[in-house]
Formats: structure tokens, sequence, C-alpha cells
């Protein structure tokens, strides 16, 4: 499917530098610069959870910045991203905000797109919250909100941050999610789909405050087998997948809750991972997420839908182009018309994250 006569929002990218920014996997970049073995052997020295999370490590490894990904969006016309925190670690309980000003600082614009909005880090449940709040929006007037890292999956060879559920719905986070509400910013939930029904209790219990949905709940293992257990046969597939329906129906109830098409290809799903270089056919990818798709499309509606290309994490599967079609091609599918796609493509976001430059 071609965007023509439209432009488009990508509404969830990442952006780090491990050469020179404090992230989580930094050290192991800058190992394989300056040893000279091939970057295929971190997938030996890394734990199954972290090999099967990110497929091929090589994004991981290199800087991904403004010409990086633009070069990765090719023919799809994005006007503007939004940037979405990802594992800056150190520098005290304030340094979240040093990823905000880093990313604030890039050369977006010039001959790039634009910086639409920026999504920063910080945890309800840590003292200094407010301050940490505070100090985003001092940092850039692109500032919108937070992703907390609550991931949690009782797989324990699937990858995630929590080692215990109901992060999400404690007494402490949800007391500390207060002053979010308060200053009236926006919420990025990246969780697992057995999680669903916490961000369910989240949205009713601040039915104000917009929730953001990441990846559709990332139901790890709907398409192939990964982790220990998750998603070894058709059977449990299907289960996984119906059980992720019907919770992704009771949250989309509540009408401060968005969803991201997004991290449809992330590896953690189960696809295959091709040969580097050999991205997914369109109509492989369109056949494994219309189910999917269609069901979010029908409980929370074209007005409540946004794209994200989740890249540079989803390129060991697909291309942004590819990834761009294949959504839009299973939407239109079902029913959605060039007002549907325009919405899930871009005026969503620039309703959500207030892109008043577009």
């Amino acid at each position: 499917m071609e965007f023509a006569g439209m432009t488009v929002v990508d509404a969830h990218i990442h952006q780090w530098d491990p050469m020179t920014t404090p992230r989580e996997f930094s050290g192991l970049a800058k190992l394989f610069r300056y040893v000279p073995v091939p970057v295929d052997w971190a997938k030996r020295l890394a734990p199954r959870r972290d090999r099967e999370f990110v497929g091929d490590p090589t994004p991981f490894m290199r800087p991904y910045l403004p010409r990086d990904y633009d070069s990765d969006a090719g023919e799809v016309p994005v006007e503007a991203i939004v940037h979405i925190e990802v594992e800056w670690v150190g520098n005290g309980p304030l340094g979240p905000v040093d990823e905000t000003r880093w990313v604030a600082s890039l050369p977006w614009g010039v001959d790039t797109p634009a910086l639409g909005a920026i999504m920063g880090a910080a945890d309800p449940v840590t003292p200094e919250f407010a301050e940490l709040l505070d100090a985003h929006q001092a940092a850039s007037p692109l500032f919108r909100g937070v992703r907390t890292r609550v991931e949690y999956h009782p797989d324990p060879d699937v990858r995630a941050t929590c080692e215990a559920p109901g992060k999400l719905t404690s007494t402490a986070f949800l007391n500390g999610f207060g002053a979010l509400a308060d200053r009236g910013l926006a919420f990025e939930a990246w969780v697992y789909s057995g999680q669903l029904p916490e961000v369910t209790a989240l949205a009713e219990r601040y039915p104000d405050t917009t929730i953001v949905l990441n990846h559709l709940g990332t139901p790890a293992g709907v398409f192939g087998p990964v982790g220990r257990e998750t998603g070894r046969n058709p059977g449990r597939r299907r289960e996984l997948f119906l059980r992720w329906r019907d919770d992704l129906t009771a949250l989309a109830a509540h009408p401060n809750v968005v969803a991201k098409v997004s991290g449809l290809m992330m590896p953690i799903l189960g696809h295959p991972v091709p040969k580097r270089g050999e991205p997914t056919p369109v109509p492989v990818l369109v056949e494994r997420i219309s189910p999917m798709l269609e069901h979010a499309l029908d409980v929370f509606g074209s007005d409540r839908l946004i794209w994200g290309s989740n890249f540079p994490v989803d390129k060991p599967i697909t291309s942004i182009p590819n990834a761009a079609n294949a959504v839009a091609t299973a939407l239109a599918g079902h029913g959605a018309d060039d007002k549907a796609i325009e919405q899930v493509f871009r005026r969503n976001a620039e309703r959500i994250y207030g892109l008043d430059m577009l």
C-alpha cells in the first residue's frame, strides 16, 4: 500500500549511541568495537532470553541517530517522530533527564524528519518522581510524558525487567502516578500481554490520564515458540491469542487508553529471524499480524490506534517500509478507508502527543 497524498508520524522509535551514552548495552557494544571478533559472537555470550528478544544484536551494537533512521524510513513519507526512552542508566535519580536533553540536541529536521515529542524515563515508585518530571519538562518543551520499565513475564526465559507481577497496581506506583496525572502528562505502558489487566486497573484509577499501550500488549510467543515454554505449540499460541483478545477488549473499554500498532515485528513475538539483509516479505507479515490488527481496530476504532515502527528494535525482522505497508494493508483488509489509515499513521499521534509544529 502506498501513502500517496499524506505524510506520516512515526510515534515509536528509539535513538541511542552506546559508544557515548550510558545504555544498558553500552558495555557490550564497546567490547565488540575494540575487540576484532564478529558481532554474532554476542549471541553466544548473551543469555538465551536476551538472544531471543533482540533476534540480531547488530542494531544494539551501533549508534542509531537521525540519519540512520532517515535512511531506514526509505519511501515512507515520515514527517515527524516520537522518541521513546530506552535503557539510559546511571547518573543518579535525575539521570534519565540527560536522555531527554541528549535527544533534544540531535539534528532532527536537518534533511531528516522533525522531532515531534519525547517520552522520557521515570518511575512513579521513586521518591524523586515529581522532581524528575519537572526536570524533564525543563529539559525540553517537547517532553510529553514517561515510560516506566514494568514488563514482567512468568516464563523465566522471556526477557523482562520486573521479577514479579503487579508493579502497575502496587500502592507505591499508584500513589506516585498522581504526580504524572497532576501535570497532564501521558504514560507509555509497555507490558507483556499477561499484564493487560494491570493496565486496565491503572486506566480505571486515573481516567483523565492518557495511557498509550505499547505494541498492542506484546503477546510473547504468539507467532512461534520463545522462552522455556511460551508459544511451544499451536494450541498454546491459540490460548495466548484468545486471552490477549479478551484482555485487550476490557482495556479498550476505557476511553483514556489508546493503543500503538507498533512492535508487531519484535522477535520476542515468535517471528523466525531471517538472514541479515533479507527482511520478511510483506505478505507473510500481513498474514501473521492481521488477526491482531483486526481485533484492535474493532475494539479501539481507528481514532485510538497509533502507528510506530519501533525501530531499530524491529529491524532484524523487517524494514520500515515493509512494516508500514503490512500494517496499512492489514487494516485496509479489515475495512479501514483512507481517512482511517491517515488517523492511524498521523492524526491520532498529532492529537495524543500535541504535535503543534505539524
